[in-house]
C-alpha cells in the first residue's frame, strides 16, 4: 500500500505545484508539450496506483514486500490487506467513470463544434471570396482588421478586406502566418482537449488551469511562428492592428486573447526546428516521469525515517 500511496502523493504534488512552473518557460511549444504530457502523467500514475492497491502484494515480488516489512513493518501494511484491496478498487472505479465521463464529453463537445463550424462555414462561402493555397483563405469585404481559424478538414483561414487597408502587406502575411500556425499545430483540438480537462477534471490546479492555459500557449506558438518567418516587430505591429476585433467561438483569432500579455511575452528570436524538438523531447520526457520521480522521493524519505541506521 506505501507505494500506491506514494504514487498518489507525487500525483497530488505535481498536479498542485506544476502549474507555477510550467507557465514559467520561455519557450511556448516546450512549455504546451510540458503540460499536456504532466495532464496524461497524472492520470496515468493515479491509475496505476489504483491497480496496485488491487493486485496482490501490491504488484510487487515477495522478496521487495518482504524487504520493505522488514525495513519498517508499521508503514508498509499500514492496514488489512481487503481494506487495501477494496479502496483500491473502488479508486480505480472512480477514475474509470470519470475517464469515461470525459470520453463521452469529448464526443460530444466534437460533434457540436463540427455542427456550429459546418454552418459558419455555410455563411461563409456565400459572403466570401475564396483564396487557394496551403489552406483554403476566404476573404470577407469587411472594413474591421480581423482574421481568424476553423478547424476541420480541411481547416479554413477567414479574412478580412480591412487588413490590406489598415496593414502593410509584411503585417497582412504576419497575420495569416499566425492563423495557419493554429491549423498547422492542430491548436483548436488541443484548446478543445483543454476545456474538456477542465470542465470534467476540476480537482486538481494543474487539470483547472488547463484550459486558459493551453488557449494562452496555442496563441503564443501561433505568434512565434509569425516571428520566425516575418519578424517580431512585424508580429508586433499586426497584433496591435487587429487587437479586440471578435471571431466565432468555434474559432481562434490572432487579436482574440490576452493581447497585451501576447506583446509581453513576443520574442525577438525563435529557437531553430532541431534545437525546439530536443527541448520538447526533454520536457515531454521530464513530465512524463516526474510523479513517479516525487513518489520515489517521498518513498525514500519514508525509508530514511522509518529504518533505524545500519
Amino acid at each position: 500500500m506505501t507505494v500506491a500511496l506514494s504514487l498518489l502523493l507525487g500525483c497530488v504534488v505535481v498536479g498542485w505545484l506544476a502549474p507555477r512552473y510550467l507557465l514559467r518557460i520561455a519557450d511556448p511549444a516546450v512549455a504546451l508539450v510540458a503540460w499536456l504530457v504532466s495532464v496524461v502523467a497524472v492520470v496515468v500514475t493515479t491509475a496505476g496506483a489504483m491497480l496496485l492497491l488491487v493486485l496482490p502484494d501490491h504488484g510487487l515480488g515477495p522478496s521487495v514486500v518482504a524487504t520493505l516489512h522488514h525495513c519498517w513493518q508499521s508503514v508498509a501494511h499500514g492496514s488489512a490487506p481487503a481494506v487495501e484491496a477494496v479502496s483500491g478498487a473502488v479508486g480505480f472505479v472512480l477514475l474509470a467513470g470519470l475517464l469515461a465521463r470525459l470520453a463521452v464529453a469529448g464526443v460530444r463537445g466534437g460533434r457540436q463544434r463540427a455542427q456550429a463550424r459546418r454552418e459558419q462555414l455555410d455563411v461563409l462561402r456565400v459572403a466570401g471570396r475564396r483564396e487557394e493555397g496551403a489552406h483554403v483563405t476566404v476573404w470577407l469585404d469587411h472594413d474591421s482588421p480581423l482574421a481568424f481559424s476553423l478547424a476541420g478538414r480541411p481547416g479554413v483561414v477567414v479574412a478580412t478586406e480591412g487588413l490590406h487597408r489598415h496593414l502593410s502587406p509584411e503585417q497582412v502575411q504576419a497575420v495569416l502566418t499566425h492563423e495557419q500556425a493554429h491549423l498547422n499545430g492542430r491548436h483548436h483540438l488541443l484548446v478543445a482537449f483543454g476545456d474538456l480537462v477542465g470542465a470534467t477534471l476540476p480537482f486538481l490546479p494543474l487539470f483547472r488551469r488547463t484550459a486558459a492555459a493551453l488557449r494562452e500557449l496555442v496563441e503564443l506558438a501561433a505568434d512565434a511562428t509569425a516571428v520566425r518567418k516575418h519578424g517580431a516587430d512585424a508580429v508586433r505591429a499586426a497584433l496591435t492592428g487587429v487587437a479586440g476585433h471578435g471571431a466565432p467561438g468555434t474559432a481562434l483569432a490572432m487579436g482574440g486573447d490576452s493581447v497585451q500579455s501576447r506583446l509581453a511575452k513576443l520574442p525577438r528570436h525563435v529557437p531553430g526546428p532541431a534545437r525546439r524538438l530536443a527541448s520538447c523531447g526533454l520536457a515531454g520526457v521530464t513530465a512524463l516521469v516526474l510523479p513517479a520521480v516525487t513518489a520515489l522521493a517521498a518513498l525514500a524519505t519514508l525509508m530514511l525515517v522509518s529504518c533505524p541506521a545500519a
